[in-house]
């Protein structure tokens, strides 16, 4: 089984597993493990992917719930939430209603294992609780001349007991510049932060951005995602990092594949 299943996690921390792109597993001290946007497709060919190999083999890693951001191939993959579903039957499929529309065309996954949520619902797994935030506004921003997304964009903050992660899926490019998608993550206080950016493509915040967006929150420790996975895609996570002042967040650089206990 994978190394996350087996692990000792001590009272009041959580354990935070990083595959690549967005790809996370949380796994408190009661044992409840949750995934989050599950992508592990096994044909990789090398002028797409980086890595040649997937970071995990879906039936190694025993899974209670999987919560999806939004609808793109790379967050809601329907190949790997089969492999899920064949290996674990009772899982929870929890997302928007997009993502569980096309898990109910694409797979035999029971109506009653999925649960639409939209921003503002709060959602409980085993011993975790989660709280979806929009990542994206459904009218997009048309003051920044950013269109409507295609599909609804969360993200999520998992209070897993008493310790709150934020996943902030594919936020808009300015994203800290709006209040009614900061304000209602900040009063969730979560302490770290999984913040989806890019130097150089606009769709989602560029560096400075990222650092407005974690102060803005108020988060204590601050994560870079959406990375290490796709060739045309990928940015140097120290170049990200140096924007942060010693005055904080403090950034924290995973390595893929590869997970922290948190509080550190």
């Amino acid at each position: 089984m994978h190394p996350l299943t087996d692990l000792n996690v001590v009272k009041d921390t959580v354990v935070i597993h990083w595959f690549e792109q967005s790809t996370f597993a949380l796994r408190d001290s009661s044992g409840t493990v949750v995934q989050i946007d599950p992508y592990f497709p096994r044909e990789r060919p090398p002028e797409q992917f980086i890595h040649a190999k997937a970071p995990l083999d879906e039936s190694r890693l025993y899974t209670d719930a999987v919560l999806l951001t939004h609808a793109h191939g790379d967050h809601t993959c329907t190949e790997s939430i089969l492999r899920i579903h064949a290996n674990f039957k009772n899982v929870k499929y929890v997302g928007p209603h997009e993502s569980i529309r096309q898990i109910l065309t694409e797979t035999d996954i029971p109506a009653e294992q999925t649960h639409v949520v939209n921003a503002g619902d709060i959602v409980e797994l085993g011993s975790m609780t989660a709280y979806a935030v929009y990542a994206k506004p459904p009218a997009g921003d048309p003051e920044a001349d950013i269109a409507p997304p295609d599909v609804t964009h969360l993200g999520y903050v998992i209070d897993a007991v008493g310790v709150k992660a934020y996943f902030s899926g594919d936020p808009i490019n300015n994203f800290a510049d709006h209040d009614d998608l900061v304000t209602p993550i900040a009063e969730l206080n979560p302490d770290i932060g999984f913040l989806t950016n890019h130097p150089t493509e606009g769709e989602f915040p560029f560096f400075s951005g990222s650092v407005k967006m974690a102060k803005r929150i108020g988060l204590k420790h601050v994560a870079p995602t959406h990375r290490a996975c796709f060739v045309k895609r990928d940015y140097n996570p120290e170049e990200w990092a140096a924007n942060f002042s010693a005055a904080g967040p403090q950034p924290i650089i995973m390595e893929r594949n590869s997970h922290i206990v948190y509080p550190i």
